[in-house]
């Protein structure tokens, strides 16, 4: 049966073993560090955002027109339809695009883990909240059982008042036996 199997799939594969490690392929296309690539394009984004970005390249900008317009003919290099700075201009937006992209695909990662961890601390919180609300709960049904002391005081205050009024008919069945009054 596994024969058939084999034969109608194709050639027959060796398996693959997953404690042996792969055999190092060379590869054409270069290779990088993706948190690496992902950290510099954090930069790169961070810095077209700036004011000082605009600034130089406005200043760039201008020298480049001034420089095209009002150089001698043999110096200038870009004339004025300034296909060039078009070119250049054309080149950094199709990299910073992509750059600021990326850099925003990670950020909204980071916002993901960190709502994601915010949540759980939450639920986490919520159920200490919960638990220790019970706690009270149970703690107040019974401190209906325990002696406080108001009570207490009133249990000593109502024994006391028994005992004096015990004492007192002691004191006057005495007091007629002797006949005269105690102090």
């Amino acid at each position: 049966m596994t024969m058939e199997r084999t034969k109608a799939s194709g050639p027959a594969r060796s398996r693959v073993r997953l404690d042996v490690p792969r055999e190092v392929r060379i590869s054409v296309l270069p290779s990088y560090d993706p948190e690496t690539f992902g950290r510099m394009s954090e930069r790169v984004a961070r810095f077209l955002g700036t004011g000082r970005f605009l600034i130089w390249m406005s200043v760039l900008l201008f020298l480049w027109v001034v420089w095209n317009t009002s150089a001698p003919n043999g110096l200038r290099f870009d004339s004025y339809p300034f296909i060039f700075m078009n070119l250049a201009l054309s080149l950094q937006a199709a990299y910073a695009a992509p750059l600021i992209l990326l850099a925003q695909n990670r950020q909204d990662d980071r916002d993901r883990v960190n709502l994601e961890q915010d949540r759980r601390r939450n639920e986490r919180s919520i159920a200490d909240t919960e638990y220790l609300s019970r706690e009270i709960a149970a703690l107040r049904m019974n401190m209906g059982e325990v002696a406080t002391r108001d009570w207490i005081r009133s249990e000593l205050q109502d024994m006391l008042k028994e005992l004096e009024e015990r004492r007192q008919p002691e004191t006057e069945r005495s007091d007629k036996a002797d006949g005269a009054p105690r102090p």
